[in-house]
């Protein structure tokens, strides 16, 4: 069979979608007059921020020596907290390139997408890019790559995705290494792998699959084999890289079919498309992902809540990763307590409700899933901060941990140990990676890697380190909740679970963001912060002064006495009624660090 699947694989900004965009330009499946940077990353934030956020199929016709040749690329992304779309790509596909920028080197993610096509079997074809750079330490990057996969020095391609030096050898290295799609097997019948989703308003879901076995037909009976809902196939084909109708998709073939369902949650990725009359064998599919992150988020008009309902089940069908449950909280109403793979995820999840949607959003500080022995015996899981019981009935506190690569060159490993200490990690093995790289194996709570611990670690090595982690279990914790008070009333959503040797730290810093980012009322109120029953920081913030004398001329002073008693008396009516407005930029405000 002519048929090449494979997908581009590396740490994040090595370059993947910039390659990508040559190789749709060698191979004439974008005409150089329409040709954009970025071609494959569709979304505005991917643009917009320079990263992939969604891996996007592309099917590529290829001519080598007279012979036709149809390749299937999934562009990947590279950031950690998209972790879990990388492993959908790499199961529908039979190679991966494995791309090193010359100017970074080996990076710690790029150690764990190499993990990831390993457990999946693939071929992998190590590929150097940005050899046009001036600042490129080609040799340097060869032997790291070399001393991490174990490979002929002369196996490793050198390119450039900007000026498209090496990648017609690239394509050639692809159809030579990467093997067909696996044997027939007619007898079982249709099987199709899903591996994503898009939502279309007139067509309802359209479903990314790969062919394991069989064909199927627009018009045909469908059926997921898992939730046995049934559709006809509206519409098939391939992406190249826009929706192309081909009218049929075979063994090996990877492309899409239009359901015409609009119902969310009526299938799910790693399900089996399969016909709806003769229905075939499920397939093994993907494990599910674990949240990492949790937040809640409200309407900022509780008018919303059913469209924010209706847009993060339309989001669940373009994130996998994406999980939500109903809330309810007495200070901001109803809303949804999601889960994240990590604060970047739940950052681009908020803006696309924003942008998306139109939706304004109150979003409560991020935490992680707590297990809590009580005195009483019980034991329970919490993944909120507010449904932190009182420290009086908690025996023990249970949190999740990770164990994490760190790469970085050896003369920032001094400074790293003072932020090791701020975040409670503990070093374990290290040792030289290549020529001038020092490589760490590090634990740590999973809060506090969530704690802003990928930026810092980046200030601190001057933007060298990088970082990668996977979880290793529950130990005990000693944290406490955190709280704060506006005007004498617990704002939920600022509620936090933290370190108890960071308790006061930390407090300290809250009351002081919510004083600079807060806007002035028309009158005083405290902001403080409450752990472990008592109020340990405490900011007043003045209301807004109005001289309402001003008007007046002259005459007797009873007359400005009259107008100031009078707003005097307005002032404690309103400070008693006590409600403090908080704008929605405020709670996205305290979620990010401060610049």
């Amino acid at each position: 069979m002519n048929i090449r699947n494979f997908s581009i694989i590396a740490h994040i900004d090595h370059g993947k979608s910039t390659l990508a965009d040559r190789m749709l330009e060698i191979t004439g499946t974008i005409e150089k007059r329409k040709m954009v940077a970025q071609v494959l990353d569709m979304m505005e934030l991917e643009r917009e921020r320079g990263i992939t956020i969604k891996m996007q199929p592309v099917r590529m016709s290829y001519k080598l020596q007279a012979t036709s040749y149809i390749l299937n690329l999934i562009d990947t992304p590279g950031h950690i907290d998209f972790s879990y779309e990388v492993s959908r790509a790499l199961k529908a596909v039979e190679g991966a390139i494995l791309l090193v920028d010359a100017t970074q080197g080996v990076q710690a993610q790029t150690l764990s997408v190499l993990q990831l096509a390993r457990d999946q079997g693939l071929t992998i074809i190590p590929v150097m890019n940005k050899i046009d750079l001036p600042i490129a330490e080609v040799e340097s990057t060869r032997e790291q790559m070399v001393q991490l996969l174990h490979c002929d020095p002369a196996s490793i391609l050198s390119t450039s995705g900007k000026t498209g030096e090496g990648v017609a050898e690239l394509l050639e290295r692809v159809v030579a290494l990467v093997p067909p799609p696996a044997a027939l097997q007619p007898q079982v019948g249709l099987q199709a792998l899903v591996f994503d989703f898009a939502y279309d308003t007139h067509r309802g879901m359209i479903v990314f699959v790969r062919i394991i076995n069989g064909a199927l037909c627009e018009d045909d009976d469908l059926m997921f084999a898992a939730s046995r809902d049934r559709f006809k196939a509206l519409e098939v084909g391939v992406s190249a890289p826009h929706k192309q109708s081909t009218g049929r998709l075979e063994t090996g073939e990877i492309g899409y079919i239009v359901t015409g369902m609009k119902k969310a949650g009526s299938a799910r990725v790693g399900d089996t498309v399969t016909m709806a009359n003769a229905p075939a064998p499920t397939l093994a599919g993907y494990s599910e992902s674990k949240p990492m992150v949790w937040a809640s988020l409200y309407p900022e008009e509780q008018d919303d809540f059913v469209t924010l309902r209706q847009a993060l089940e339309r989001l669940r069908l373009s994130d996998a990763a994406l999980s939500f449950e109903e809330e309810s909280s007495g200070a901001v109403g109803r809303g949804f307590r999601c889960g994240f793979l990590g604060m970047l995820h739940l950052e681009i999840v908020t803006e696309r409700l924003k942008r998306e949607f139109g939706l304004h959003l109150i979003v409560t500080s991020p935490t992680i899933l707590y297990e809590l022995e009580l005195k009483n015996g019980k034991r329970e899981q919490v993944y909120s901060a507010v449904a932190f019981p009182d420290e009086s009935l908690i025996a023990k506190v249970f949190e999740t941990w990770v164990t994490a690569t760190i790469i970085t060159p050896p003369e920032y490993v001094g400074s790293l140990m003072q932020l090791f200490y701020d975040h409670e990690v503990l070093v374990g093995a290290t040792e030289l990676f290549g020529d001038n790289r020092t490589s760490l194996t590090v634990e740590m709570p999973l809060r506090e890697l969530m704690r802003n611990f990928f930026d810092e670690l980046k200030s601190a090595s001057s933007g060298y380190a990088s970082l990668a982690y996977s979880t290793i279990g529950v130990r005990e914790a000693d944290v406490v909740r955190l709280d704060l008070l506006v005007a004498d009333e617990i704002i939920a959503a600022f509620s936090k679970i933290v370190s108890r040797r960071r308790v006061q730290t930390d407090a300290e810093a809250m009351v002081d963001r919510l004083k600079e980012v807060l806007p002035r009322q028309m009158f005083d109120f405290k902001i403080q912060a409450k752990a472990m029953g008592r109020i340990i920081a405490s900011r007043s913030l003045s209301g807004m002064k109005k001289d309402v004398t001003d008007y007046l001329y002259g005459g007797d002073i009873t007359r400005k006495m009259k107008l100031r008693e009078k707003q005097k008396k307005g002032k404690k009516k309103m400070k008693a009624r006590g409600r403090v407005e908080i704008p929605q930029d405020v709670f996205l405000k305290m979620m990010k660090p401060k610049d």
